[in-house]
């Protein structure tokens, strides 16, 4: 488990010190993959493959299609560090400990962050293996990752949020959609904290308050990241359809088929994205 707060900095250093140990990449981008979404690490050239059991401080994925691995490699010639498989706050985690991991990525050099994630739509024009590129988001999670003392070697106390989600990465993702002929939304996100799906009245509320998809997730990466001082795109695919009028019962098997079918849509926006970083 992760140490209190004024202990973090010198778990950061220790994890970081492992993997170096273990791996000579480093890694410039960072990525994040969600439930299902491993499949991009097919395109990578993997150099080191690190358990998340073997890195001090770091938690265990403990969901089904999280690998729970570190992968240090090329994409497209750049080098990257992959989470394949995150953590979550329904797992028991605070929101510190989910973000622990990035912290980490920062240590070793990573500048820019990708996250992507499973969520629900509730955007009348969303539908089921759509993908969606994220412009703002919502944190009911009920925690933040930034509670407790500031360490001011980490980043300032009140960081800016103005920008959680950088604008030049938001225009890239839309140009390799553009140039990929692949269609994509543009929408805010919401985190709850789940592990349950939501109820039809808990959809129309979230609806109202001006998200477009629903998930569990990604937020205390986004602002651990921007904390640090790290750009952050983020990546949405949309596995189950949120209407509450026709709403129908939502299983894992169907959840996990919709982000395959959407996943090499988001592989190839990230790889373009990845290449115009280089």
């Amino acid at each position: 488990m992760q140490p209190s707060t004024p202990a973090v900095y010198d778990a950061i250093t220790e994890s970081t010190a492992v993997i170096e140990q273990r791996s000579h990449v480093r890694p410039r981008i960072g990525i994040i993959l969600g439930t299902g979404l491993g499949g991009l690490t097919e395109d990578v050239d993997i150099h080191d493959v690190i358990p998340y059991s073997e890195i001090p401080s770091f938690p265990l994925s403990t969901v089904e299609s999280h690998a729970g691995r570190l992968i240090l490699g090329t994409l497209g010639g750049v080098e990257v560090a992959i989470l394949q498989g995150r953590f979550h706050l329904y797992e028991g985690y605070s929101a510190a400990q989910v973000a622990f991991p990035v912290r980490v990525l920062h240590r070793l050099g990573v500048q820019t962050l990708i996250v992507s994630n499973a969520c629900g739509g509730l955007h009348p024009l969303y539908r089921r293996g759509d993908v969606m590129i994220m412009d703002d988001h919502i944190n009911l999670l009920g925690d933040n990752p930034l509670i407790g003392p500031n360490d001011d070697r980490l980043g300032p106390r009140f960081p800016d949020m103005s920008e959680p989600y950088a604008r030049r990465l938001i225009a890239l993702a839309e140009d390799a959609a553009l140039e990929l002929k692949h269609n994509v939304h543009r929408g805010v996100y919401v985190a709850v904290a789940g592990p349950n799906l939501e109820t039809r009245a808990e959809y129309r509320f979230l609806r109202t308050i001006g998200a477009d998809v629903v998930g569990m997730s990604t937020i205390p990466e986004n602002i651990v990241a921007r904390h640090m001082g790290m750009e952050v795109l983020g990546l949405s695919i949309i596995t189950d359809e949120c209407f509450p009028d026709a709403l129908q019962p939502v299983h894992l098997e169907e959840v996990l088929a919709a982000a395959a079918q959407a996943e090499p849509i988001m592989t190839g926006i990230i790889k373009y994205v990845v290449q115009r970083l280089a």
